[in-house]
């Protein structure tokens, strides 16, 4: 005979609760998933009514545990600097650590920056370097805003979260889900050992092609990083300076 889950809304996990946790249960009543559904569609909604108009963008990831002490904070600072003189807006998840350092380096450029934050049962404020802030449910709503509005990621040294962006803005370029963005590794003691292992096992085993490791970009310089996102972006995909698009007072756009 086949296996029957438990009870509908009674899988059990262990996690701490909230909207995720939720989504993640398993079947629940038709009711509470067309419920569910209004409040992801009104998450999505809501990142783009607020990110419509932030202009192209590189978003940048990486550890919330590095404080203002840590030297990769010193770079993330310098090299989102750099990023932002180019005519960038600066993306993170909008907490601390990295997140906090490159948007601190796009406000000493006096460019603009903005955070993607996510809801969590222990709290995470945003950051104060902010010039616009959107707070999200889902991770993967937040996940999938962090993605649309950029044509670059660069990557300062993190955990599980830095690397499950990592490689899956690398996936969605593999599949062509999106164009082949730059991806920017910063922090070579850190990422040498990532970087050997996709060279030396994924690609020798086959699982990886030349290209998939060719388009990552290895650095610890913030001119360099900047430099490679602009001759990448900029001339390929058609990015000009000039006016942004004008925001429309009836549709309540501010």
């Amino acid at each position: 005979m086949p296996l029957e889950g438990p009870p509908q809304g009674q899988w059990g996990h262990v996690a701490r609760q909230g909207d995720d946790t939720e989504l993640l249960k398993g079947p629940q009543s038709r009711l509470s998933e067309l419920a569910r559904m209004y409040r992801i569609m009104r998450d999505v909604f809501r990142g783009l009514r607020a990110l419509h108009f932030v202009g192209p963008c590189v978003t940048i990831f990486g550890s919330a545990r590095f404080g203002e002490g840590n030297p990769y904070y010193a770079l993330a600072r310098e090299a989102a600097a750099r990023i932002a003189s180019s005519g960038f807006t600066i993306m993170t998840g909008g907490g601390p650590g990295i997140m906090e350092a490159a948007n601190r380096g796009a406000r000493d450029v006096k460019a603009p920056s903005v955070g993607c934050n996510i809801e969590l049962p222990f709290e995470q404020k945003p950051n104060a370097y902010l010039d616009r802030f959107v707070e999200f449910r889902y991770f993967f709503v937040r996940k999938m805003m962090l993605v649309k509005y950029s044509y670059a990621f660069v990557a300062l040294p993190g955990g599980f979260g830095t690397m499950d962006e990592i490689f899956e803005t690398a996936t969605l370029v593999q599949t062509g889900k999106i164009s082949n963005f730059p991806i920017v590794l910063m922090g070579r003691d850190y990422w040498n050992p990532l970087m050997d292992f996709l060279r030396n096992r994924m690609l020798a085993a086959g699982a990886i092609s030349a290209e998939d490791v060719e388009r990552i970009f290895l650095t610890d310089s913030p001119d360099e990083a900047a430099r490679v996102i602009a001759e990448r972006t900029v001339g390929q995909f058609g990015l000009t300076r000039g006016r942004r698009a004008r925001r429309r007072w009836f549709l309540f756009e501010r």
